[in-house]
């Protein structure tokens, strides 16, 4: 009756690596749910699906381990687990482990992001973790490592309201350490790669490069990944700028 309930998903699919061995780092400290989707759902954010139903199966269970797949997007993962699935609500989220990093302004377009954003919500601690690496054959051990010693720590104390945790580890074998820090400003550049299809058309194919704008604090999280750190940025549900909306106010508008 005291076992902690974990919730596990991703936006990579139930099926990709980094989920599978983030729930094998978190096994033992609690009972485990997986609820994630049946396949990639990347740059998903908080997207949820609105014009047909979705569904769940279960693809595993046994004794503190049961694993579901669903047709949605992560959010909704998130809500169909929590509303309709679970028998409580869970002690701690974790999105993850992303193959791909979620840093600076990643945050809002990832759906490992959106399904931490989403346990935020109903007000389960929750964090997202990623491998800041894209290559096939990543190794996630550093990252399983950083992903369960901020498990622990989060059972341990909690999170306040309204705030949810973005994790990224570098793709090092011999990571420093953790550093809290802060969202670097910025933006993507050169985002498309031009190809043609078999008629000669043009296709545009994502990527692009972080341009780090803004001052360069030594704790901005691009930096402290740079400089071999895992970073740890405190995120909030609540996106309201109070100080310009006073400013506001003074137009009388």
């Amino acid at each position: 009756m005291n076992k902690k309930l974990i919730l596990i998903t991703n936006d990579d699919g139930v099926d990709a690596e980094g989920i599978r061995q983030l729930t094998g780092a978190l096994r033992d400290l609690g009972d485990i749910v997986v609820f994630a989707p049946d396949g990639p759902r990347s740059g998903m954010s908080c997207a949820i699906t609105t014009t047909e139903s979705v569904k769940y199966r279960i693809l595993r269970q046994e004794k503190g381990l049961t694993v579901y797949d669903c047709t949605g997007t992560p959010v909704d993962c998130v809500k169909l687990a929590v509303s309709e699935i679970l028998p409580c609500k869970p002690d701690l989220l974790v999105s993850g482990i992303n193959h791909g990093g979620n840093q600076a302004l990643s945050v809002h377009y990832s759906g490992t992001m959106g399904a931490a954003f989403e346990g935020c919500v109903f007000d389960i601690p929750s964090t997202g973790v990623s491998l800041h690496g894209y290559t096939p054959g990543a190794d996630f051990s550093e990252s399983c490592r950083f992903a369960r010693h901020l498990a622990v720590r989060i059972l341990e104390h909690g999170l306040p309201h309204g705030v949810y945790l973005n994790l990224n580890i570098p793709n090092i074998p011999g990571v420093k350490g953790l550093r809290a820090g802060r969202q670097t400003d910025g933006k993507w550049v050169r985002e498309y790669i031009c190809e043609a299809d078999e008629n000669g058309n043009p296709l545009y194919r994502l990527t692009g490069d972080y341009e780090k704008t803004g001052p360069d604090y030594p704790d901005n999280d691009v930096t402290l990944l740079e400089n071999g750190y895992a970073s740890l940025v405190p995120c909030k549900l609540d996106v309201t700028d109070y100080t310009f909306m006073n400013e506001l106010n003074a137009w009388n508008i």
